[in-house]
């Protein structure tokens, strides 16, 4: 697993970076991680989730609110675009790329929908269908430069990042979009069934198709060999630069989603360009990399890390917590989960930058 980014590809179509002549089983983790020390590094996310809900649920001072179904509600249809983000951001760094502009495409995703809504009177489905649409371009544009012109995926996706949070500021001139929106999609945000938000389940069936793209077909087996060592991949007769733009383009369509739902559950946009919604994203992805398979981006350790995240701050924040102790957390949480993520992966040989 790369925590940094890869070198860039060295000719079009060859996947050659220059990486050593090794990959590492994707999914599998050797035999001296095995026994007692295995499964406790495997599920130590895990079992400190459930510590960490069980200490706010018996503290006095967020018990009474933290331990009911209404408060377990909240939290998961609020985090629900942040666990969705959080799968997006996965798959580039699967081979070993960061993509921080997807914060920002569900930014544009966001307003461009209700904009279209509100300014243009399209309708519901015209309207979310060009919003992921717009994740899906800019995704591929991105995966584009940084595949075939080699261009070093951190910085373009922060510029792309930066030019997106510019063009949401003129697209809406600061303010709110909150009329001529079609009421249905804030219904579809604000119902639950069967005690939890709609939202949920969409996230959850997102996350089961990833979870058999990445772990069960050839493709996403391809993607973990790219990112232990994308020579050898090539010479296997992986091709490694469609590989990798294809993980833009899905993380650009997931962004897209989480825009449109993010607008579902809010009821409106603002000109908020996102940066909120990534570093959280940012955070559980890493803290993932540490749990089930250790060392490797995952998408059931991403969804633990993602509760892991929200229930600390949740519990923070009805513990009376000031408003700064949510980003302290969540910066935390991600120093301490890339220095996990990147010990766990040399202690399995996998390659590191």
């Amino acid at each position: 697993m790369s925590v940094t980014d890869t070198p860039p590809l060295q000719s079009p179509g060859s996947g050659d970076t220059g990486a050593d002549d090794r990959i590492s089983p994707p999914v599998s983790t050797a035999g001296a991680h095995g026994g007692v020390k295995g499964l406790l590094e495997r599920h130590a996310l895990l079992l400190l989730l459930v510590a960490v809900a069980a200490f706010f649920s018996f503290n006095p001072a967020s018990g009474d609110i933290f331990f009911t179904q209404q408060n377990a509600s909240v939290l998961l249809g609020n985090q629900a675009t942040v666990a969705l983000l959080a799968l997006a951001v996965i798959l580039p760094l699967v081979c070993g790329y960061f993509d921080f502009s997807l914060g920002a495409i569900a930014a544009t995703s966001t307003v461009l929908t209700a904009g279209l809504m509100s300014f243009n009177d399209l309708p519901l489905g015209l309207a979310m269908t060009v919003g992921i649409g717009v994740g899906v371009l800019i995704g591929g544009l991105n995966g584009l430069l940084v595949t075939r012109f080699g261009l070093n995926s951190f910085v373009t996706t922060l510029g792309m990042a930066t030019l997106l949070g510019g063009l949401i500021q003129w697209y809406t001139g600061g303010q709110a979009i909150v009329n001529g929106l079609d009421p249905r999609l804030a219904q579809f945000g604000s119902t639950t069934l069967l005690g939890v938000p709609q939202v949920v389940y969409v996230v959850a069936l997102i996350a089961a198709l990833l979870w058999y793209l990445l772990a069960q077909t050839p493709f996403g087996r391809g993607l973990y060999a790219i990112g232990s060592n994308p020579r050898s991949a090539a010479l296997v007769g992986i091709r490694v630069q469609r590989s990798v733009w294809t993980t833009f383009v899905l993380a650009g369509a997931l962004a897209g989603l989480v825009g449109v739902l993010a607008l579902a559950r809010s009821g409106s946009a603002t000109a908020d360009p996102g940066t909120g919604l990534l570093f959280p994203a940012l955070a559980a992805a890493f803290l993932g990399a540490t749990a089930v398979r250790p060392g490797f981006f995952n998408v059931v350790g991403t969804i633990i890390g993602v509760l892991f995240v929200s229930v600390s701050v949740s519990g923070l924040t009805l513990s009376g917590a000031s408003t700064w102790a949510s980003p302290v957390f969540n910066g935390a949480a991600l120093l301490v989960a890339v220095g996990l993520s990147h010990y766990l992966g040399r202690s399995r040989g996998v390659r590191t930058t």
